[in-house]
């Protein structure tokens, strides 16, 4: 069970691996654009051109969903970023073990956007865990884990990348522990827990009262969704990088202080944000040297 770019790599994996795979569960297909096309989720793309047999309910919990899982008597349920959350009735089915991969150091960031939340917070350092499916939300006893370094040039795109890469790895030896029977279960602290909610499209807007540090990795945390963003005359801009500098200064957080050729320099509490990427309503994406050809950026004024 996966819908994510994060799970194509396991899946991918447990076919090279040889494993029988009987089913691949996705979230149905959404609308998305403006002409509100229908879109398949990256899991169901790439089950498609293994071969793969997809289901995709809109409630894997519904009675319909748990007897076709059940008449296909599966030795593993695995579940990897799915976004629906398995009751008990699916979790007694599988013969050996419900499996799921999550993008965190388990206990911390727990929930639905651990990679975000991490860079968000500035942590140096990341993971994924193998563990088993209970009934609470990413609280089950641990089977494997693994560290990953945050690097300053990680987004939440390349280090989505790398950390699929290592859960696929992990599923399989979490697998072959299984099956041999040297799997060792570990308790989670719940103390130690912290949580990675879902995100909005409200999350992405900057506080230019924020320190530098927060900014950028702001910035870095919430590509493509829900994007970075601020209000210039009430239109939404979206940003996609920027540079820091530390400084003191007696501007107005979020005043716009300067424009030269390294982009729009925005007042934060501790320096100064120099904007490299924006994007306005209707247009793509671009350079802000590229924009300001044909567009202006008033000085002096508070975005």
């Amino acid at each position: 069970m996966g819908t994510s770019e994060f799970a194509v790599k396991p899946l991918k994996k447990l076919k090279e691996a040889g494993h029988d795979i009987l089913l691949v569960i996705t979230q149905p297909d959404k609308r998305k654009g403006r002409g509100k096309v229908f879109h398949s989720s990256p899991v169901k793309k790439v089950a498609s051109e293994l071969g793969l047999v997809v289901y995709q309910p809109t409630n894997i919990n519904s009675d319909e969903s748990v007897k076709t899982i059940a008449e296909l008597k599966p030795d593993f349920l695995v579940v990897i970023a799915y976004g629906q959350i398995l009751k008990n009735e699916l979790l007694g089915i599988a013969k050996y073990e419900n499996i799921n991969i999550h993008a965190s150091l388990l206990p911390k960031y727990r929930g639905a956007a651990p990679i975000n939340w991490a860079i968000a917070n500035g942590e140096t350092v990341t993971g994924v865990t193998s563990m088993k499916i209970t009934k609470g939300l990413d609280s089950g006893p641990i089977l494997l884990q693994r560290e990953l370094p945050i690097l300053e040039s990680d987004d939440s795109i390349s280090l989505s990348d790398k950390l699929s890469e290592m859960g696929a790895e992990i599923l399989i030896e979490t697998i072959n522990l299984i099956l041999t029977g040297k799997a060792v279960y570990i308790e989670q602290d719940n103390s130690l827990s912290s949580y990675a909610p879902i995100l909005t499209k409200e999350i992405g807007k900057i506080d230019w009262g924020w320190d530098i540090i927060r900014i950028k990795n702001h910035v870095r945390a919430f590509k493509p969704w829900p994007g970075s963003y601020f209000y210039y005359d009430d239109q939404i801009v979206k940003v996609n990088s920027i540079d820091a500098i530390e400084t003191n200064h007696d501007l107005i957080v979020g005043t716009i202080y300067k424009i030269d050729n390294d982009g729009i320099w925005v007042a934060a509490k501790n320096g100064f944000i120099i904007i490299k990427e924006l994007q306005f309503p209707g247009k793509k994406m671009m350079l802000t040297s590229e924009y300001l050809k044909g567009n202006r950026i008033e000085i002096g004024k508070i975005v």
